[in-house]
């Protein structure tokens, strides 16, 4: 017969295993429930296919850049292939765009406003869509990008706030919003992390933190200190919290914040560089998927799903699972914008944003960056 000491070990190893075997893998476990990212990813494309127009493009005369972004999202699920036929026609679109001459793949004769974004959303699906036959056209495009890029050859030195900055055309005022779609391009595209190209973008983007330091010079960046992202620096300066900054503050906003850190990683910079650890800080005491943080109550949506997938790509590149936020609570990010976006789907299977800002009310646009979320979210399996 056991003793009484037997009989309580066997019974606390008993229970030990039993807390193991419940916990262990809840713990490990990261991601959403395969059934609603399938539900709601599934859904999102079909509403697509029923919107394509018949050359193959979503919207194609309001914007050509609408199609790269749906048919990125669509491909990046995995539900879709390159030999589906609303991927083909939608490459087919796409391969109309291409400019030989100059490089670009915004068209035959695009406004100039519309070179940059539209160039890298296109080489974004045209990687996605995994073909050999496009290695010459995205490498075309790819210096068609790296000469919109202020630097030398547009008279800015290192010391100027405009250096190494994107904007939406070689003239245009850089911005932190088209230099991570230049920098998502380029490294899409397979461009290396040392390349002059990016190393120029890393200078620019040093400069758009609220953090005063060796790599940002500028007058605003000690007023707030606090490691978020704002709009540019460049021309003194700008952020889309307020039209009138206080006291020359300009305080940073998530999605701007997301785009610092995943331009930063796509630079070359260490994860645990003093820039994306005060950025990340930032992250930890705003998380949400509510609204696009930062922002003041009358503007909390605007961008928002721009947001989701500045989000979404910035943590997966960061490789975090969880994210724990400044009090301690930690937050399964693929699992949250799942759910956050299931709350939003529309019957139908489509989104819309209620503040339309940035084209947010094209549903198109906004389904397309859904799944491009969704793509970043998909279930472990």
């Amino acid at each position: 017969m056991r003793s009484p000491r037997w009989i309580v070990f066997l019974t606390l190893t008993a229970l030990g295993l039993l807390v193991l075997t419940a916990a262990g893998p809840a713990e490990a476990k990261a991601g959403p429930d395969p059934r609603e990212w399938d539900r709601v990813v599934d859904k999102a494309i079909a509403y697509l296919k029923t919107t394509q127009e018949a050359d193959g493009s979503w919207n194609g005369k309001k914007s050509p850049g609408i199609t790269g972004i749906a048919l990125t999202g669509m491909l990046q699920t995995g539900k879709v292939t390159n030999k589906d036929p609303s991927a083909e026609k939608a490459l087919k679109f796409v391969e109309s765009l291409i400019n030989d001459k100059a490089g670009h793949i915004a068209g035959k004769d695009p406004r100039v406003q519309l070179q940059n974004y539209v160039t890298c959303v296109n080489v974004m699906a045209l990687m996605a869509a995994d073909r050999d036959s496009y290695k010459t056209v995205v490498a075309n495009a790819t210096k068609f990008l790296k000469r919109l890029q202020w630097d030398e050859g547009e008279d800015r030195t290192a010391d100027s706030d405009f250096y190494g900055g994107a904007g939406y055309d070689s003239k245009s005022r850089p911005d932190l919003s088209n230099t991570q779609f230049f920098l998502d391009a380029l490294a899409s595209a397979g461009v290396p992390k040392d390349d002059p190209a990016l190393q120029k973008a890393l200078v620019f983007v040093s400069r758009c933190p609220n953090l005063k330091g060796e790599h940002n010079d500028q007058p605003w960046a000690g007023k707030i200190n606090d490691g978020s992202f704002i709009y540019s620096a460049a021309g003194g300066g700008a952020t889309k919290v307020t039209e009138k900054p206080e006291d020359g503050m300009l305080p940073g906003y998530g999605s701007m914040t997301y785009a610092g850190i995943k331009s930063m990683v796509y630079c070359g910079v260490s994860k645990d560089d003093p820039r994306i650890k005060k950025a990340y800080e930032w992250i930890r005491k705003h998380y949400t998927v509510d609204e696009n943080p930062g922002m003041p109550k009358a503007r909390r949506h605007w961008g928002l799903f721009y947001y989701y997938h500045t989000m979404a790509k910035c943590l997966d590149v960061l490789g975090i699972d969880h994210v724990e936020d400044d009090k301690g609570v930690k937050h399964d990010w693929r699992a949250d914008i799942t759910r956050a976006l299931a709350e939003k789907q529309q019957p139908n299977g489509s989104f819309t944003n209620d503040q339309d800002r940035w084209m947010e009310g094209d549903t198109n646009i906004v389904t397309g960056y859904a799944l491009m979320a969704l793509s970043y979210c998909k279930p472990r399996k």
